[in-house]
């Protein structure tokens, strides 16, 4: 049985200012002796546009489906999403940037993620 703890993802939308103030929080309560389970993975955008600039259906999709099929090659990608492989590798490639997917040894990519927890505040 593998025992190996699920990796989760928030993704958000958070100003500076509200960022520092949750990091600010967090590090009083470091220096009041809180440690934390397990760490927290977040990405954060300062508002919905930047959001969906960069995660756009199409990467979702990919999000998905390279989540699916696991360790692959953009060109295995590609064939399997019936897209171009330059727009599936720039995809993927900013992907990489934000952290959801990741490149293994033999330079295949995968997404390290069993859950992604997006959360909006419409106020």
């Amino acid at each position: 049985m593998d025992l190996k703890a699920k990796r989760k993802i928030e993704i958000g939308l958070r100003s500076d200012k509200e960022f520092f103030d949750e990091l600010k929080g967090l590090a009083d309560r470091l220096d009041d002796g809180w440690m934390p389970d397990k760490p927290v993975e977040r990405l954060y955008f300062d508002n919905l546009p930047a959001l969906l600039k960069h995660l756009t259906p199409k990467r979702f999709e990919l999000l998905a489906e390279l989540r699916r099929l696991g360790h692959t090659s953009i060109n295995a990608l590609a064939k399997h999403l019936h897209r171009q492989y330059r727009n599936v590798f720039d995809d993927v490639k900013a992907m990489e940037r934000l952290g959801l997917v990741e490149k293994d040894k033999s330079g295949h990519f995968y997404v390290p993620w069993d859950e992604i927890d997006a959360t909006f505040r419409l106020a």
